[in-house]
C-alpha cells in the first residue's frame, strides 16, 4: 500500500480514500483513532444482503439526505446486531419501529423497521438476534428493506464503513492542487 501511494505521488496522481470522517482503507477507525479490529463489525441480516439504497447524507445537518443503507430482504428476517455492545433503545419513533444498539466506542448503530426481540440494557454481541424484519419501510421498492444507520455523537455515517466497504472517492495529494 505504501509503496502504491508513493508511486501515485510520485507522479502527481491521486490516492482513493474511503469517504467520510474516521474511516480508513482498513476499515472504521476506533475511538483511539487505530484501525478497528478485522470482524469487529458484521451484517445486520444474513448475507451479505443486496444493498437497495446507499447512504447519501445531506450537504447540510438540516437537509434532506438518507443518513443510512436500506438493505432488500423478505419481511420476517433475522435482524442481528452488527457489533458487540449495549441496546439503548427499543421502541417507536415517529410511528416506526426502530433499534438502537450502543457501541464501546461510541458508534451507534441503528435498525428500522424491526419487531425487538431485546429490550433497552440488554448485551448483545456481533451476530446477536435482535428482532425481525417488518415490510413497510418508506421508499424502499422491495417487500421489506432494513434501514441500517451509524452515528458518532450528532454526525451521520456510512454504515458499510464498519465492514470495509464505504464509498471510495479520489483526494488529489498535493494541497494546492486542484
Amino acid at each position: 500500500m505504501l509503496v502504491l501511494v508513493l508511486a501515485l505521488w510520485a507522479a502527481g496522481g491521486s490516492v482513493a480514500v474511503l469517504d467520510g470522517p474516521g474511516v480508513s482503507a482498513t476499515g472504521y477507525r476506533g475511538a483511539s483513532g487505530g484501525p478497528a479490529t478485522a470482524g469487529r463489525f458484521r451484517w445486520p441480516l444474513p448475507g451479505p444482503p443486496r444493498v437497495a439504497r446507499r447512504f447519501d447524507p445531506p450537504p447540510q445537518p438540516w437537509m434532506s439526505g438518507h443518513r443510512g443503507v436500506d438493505l432488500a430482504a423478505a419481511p420476517g428476517t433475522q435482524v442481528r446486531s452488527a457489533g458487540a455492545g449495549t441496546v439503548l433503545f427499543a421502541g417507536s419513533v415517529a410511528g416506526r419501529p426502530v433499534l438502537t444498539v450502543g457501541h464501546h466506542d461510541g458508534l451507534r448503530t441503528t435498525y428500522e423497521p424491526v419487531r425487538s426481540r431485546v429490550t433497552a440494557g440488554t448485551r448483545v454481541d456481533a451476530g446477536t438476534l435482535i428482532g425481525d424484519l417488518l415490510a413497510g419501510h418508506p421508499g424502499c421498492a422491495e417487500a421489506a428493506c432494513l434501514h441500517w444507520g451509524l452515528r458518532r455523537g450528532t454526525e451521520y455515517l456510512d454504515p458499510l464503513a464498519l465492514l470495509g466497504l464505504g464509498r471510495v472517492r479520489l483526494l488529489p495529494l498535493d494541497p494546492n492542487h486542484p
